[in-house]
């Protein structure tokens, strides 16, 4: 049996801000930081066999808080990266709301559909990132991985782990931070649990919207 860690990255200005990030090689800041500490510490007593990340630095400084306890080196993956937000990239989410409001619209009705004005779509994301998840997954085959990304690629991965198309994006929310589970015996993927952060507890964050 495996276990897949999926972990969203700790909080930075960008996610504060309600800023499109894409691939805005933007830090954590001071509460990100607390959250990846927390983090580590979370899942320091887990027997983990490998940590992955996206190579963007808000990630990596997450994964690394994981592997360190863990004594294991994390290794960054392109395919992890977040998803290209072309023209949305820096701005907040009431600038891209005024200026391409019927694409704005049509990414909350039908994002399966949509793709980002210069930047990738939900299919682009899940044609780069599925692959490498199945190919991670054999090379393990039992034990507990981690991958440390984006919520849109964590979305995306999460619907395609477990069958259900692009269309279901919007059915869950993903926090920042946030850990999801994932059972996969050899022949299907079982959701163990999904955006867990109990561990956030002494932080006392006020609560979010999916951003």
């Amino acid at each position: 049996m495996l276990e897949i860690i999926l972990v969203r990255h700790g909080e930075t200005e960008y996610n504060a801000s309600e800023t499109f990030r894409g691939r805005a090689d933007v830090p954590l800041n001071e509460t990100g930081l607390k959250q990846a500490k927390l983090l580590g510490e979370y899942l320091a007593a887990e027997k983990i066999n490998v940590v992955y990340s996206s190579p963007l630095q808000r990630a990596a400084s997450t994964a690394e808080a994981i592997a360190t306890p863990q004594k294991l080196e994390i290794k960054l993956v392109e395919n992890l990266n977040d998803i290209d937000c072309g023209e949305w990239q820096g701005l907040t989410l009431k600038e891209v709301k005024e200026r391409h409001e019927d694409i704005y619209q049509d990414w909350l009705d039908t994002p399966e559909q949509v793709r980002i004005p210069g930047g990738e779509s939900l299919e682009d994301v899940r044609c780069r990132a599925l692959p490498f998840v199945q190919d991670a997954v054999t090379r393990c085959r039992e034990g507990k991985i981690v991958l440390v990304s984006h919520r849109a690629v964590n979305k995306v991965l999460i619907c395609a782990l477990l069958a259900l198309d692009n269309s279901f994006f919007w059915s869950f929310k993903l926090d920042t931070g946030a850990i999801t589970r994932l059972n996969f015996n050899g022949n299907r993927t079982a959701l163990i649990s999904h955006n867990d952060t109990s561990y956030l507890k002494p932080l006392r964050l006020p609560t979010h919207q999916d951003f």
